[in-house]
């Protein structure tokens, strides 16, 4: 694979440029992605950030959220920006099978693919990569690319700083993960510096929830949480029933998880909940526990050793008795 300093050269010049994440993006998928639109186009490229799916309203703030496409809604015109795109940044994923119906389209693109990613296991889709497992975010990485291989740190504004302020603040669970290192917090302060209202922006995402929302958590917390205590472990599944009674949108079950996880000696918790199509998994784990291994191995998925996801063709009852008989075969490590 070519040099990633290879950039700095081909994005001397105005290049027409599609910036995509995976689906259903969170916090730092948005982040970088918005952080990296605001930081092209002060240099003169044509940029289109396109979404696999919609996402929260609680992220729809950020600095240029309007000039977002979303693909599903939007089929022709996004495909036609892929199909005319010299570059496309592929941001925190590591597999096109996350960007689902637009895998197609990306891949028969003629464009330069550019992989910027913390995740295990990255496939092999992309002509250039910036990638580290060792990133607490997407968002710390672009914040990398721009100071590091591009050079241009004057180039990070406030509307940069802002974006990529959410990424990191949203994915290391606000600032809390051991991934939060000494030069993670060198970041953040930079970020501030340049302008990123640190309090503003953490109430904007994390207290901007609908009534219903938090009528739902109280649901869960009362009658939906199950806690394993020969395991170590603690469960929440939802039916697709219970989604629609409480008016449910994307991004409502954000965070839910990893209520389970404050239990005191809570190892393992789970996020169950049954979706039109197939039962999705939200793993949250403490300590070395490997909850992306549970998710690879059992569930279609993967992540990061203490927060991964997966999805189950069973029916939500099925899925619940599967998750917990797999916990029998991790039992000597969820009860150290």
């Amino acid at each position: 694979m070519p040099e990633i300093n290879a950039l700095k050269e081909i994005l001397a010049y105005p290049k027409r440029i599609v910036i995509t994440t995976h689906h259903k993006p969170d916090g730092d998928a948005m982040g970088s992605s918005l952080g990296l639109y605001n930081y092209l186009i002060q240099k003169g490229h044509h940029v289109k950030v396109i979404t696999p799916s919609d996402y929260p309203i609680f992220l729809q703030w950020l600095p240029n959220n309007p000039e977002v496409l979303v693909y599903p809604h939007e089929v022709e015109l996004c495909a036609k920006h892929i199909a005319e795109a010299e570059l496309i940044f592929c941001l925190d994923f590591n597999a096109l099978s996350r960007i689902y119906d637009m895998a197609t389209p990306v891949e028969q693109s003629s464009a330069l693919k550019v992989m910027i990613d913390h995740h295990l296991e990255p496939q092999d889709f992309d002509d250039y990569r910036y990638w580290s497992i060792n990133a607490c975010s997407t968002a710390q990485l672009v914040y990398e690319f721009i100071c590091k291989v591009m050079e241009e740190e004057d180039l990070i504004n406030k509307d940069v700083a802002t974006c990529l302020y959410t990424g990191i603040m949203t994915d290391s669970g606000s600032f809390r993960f051991p991934t939060t290192t000494p030069a993670v917090h060198i970041i953040v302060a930079d970020l501030i510096s340049r302008g990123a209202e640190n309090w503003k922006i953490h109430q904007l995402v994390y207290d901007n929830f609908s009534e219903s929302r938090l009528r739902f958590l109280g649901h869960c917390l009362l009658n939906k949480l199950e806690v394993l205590p020969e395991y170590n472990a603690a469960l929440i599944h939802v039916s697709a029933e219970e989604l629609k009674e409480f008016a449910i949108t994307t991004g409502d079950s954000e965070g839910l998880v990893n209520y389970a996880l404050t239990i005191n000696g809570i190892r393992l918790a789970a996020l169950i909940i049954e979706r039109p199509d197939v039962v999705k998994l939200s793993l949250r784990s403490t300590g070395d526990f490997p909850a992306n291994e549970i998710c690879k191995k059992y569930f279609k998925g993967g992540g990061h050793r203490n927060a991964a996801g997966g999805q189950s063709d069973l029916s939500l009852e099925a899925t619940v008795t599967k998750f917990k008989e797999i916990l029998v075969e991790y039992k000597s490590l969820l009860i150290q």
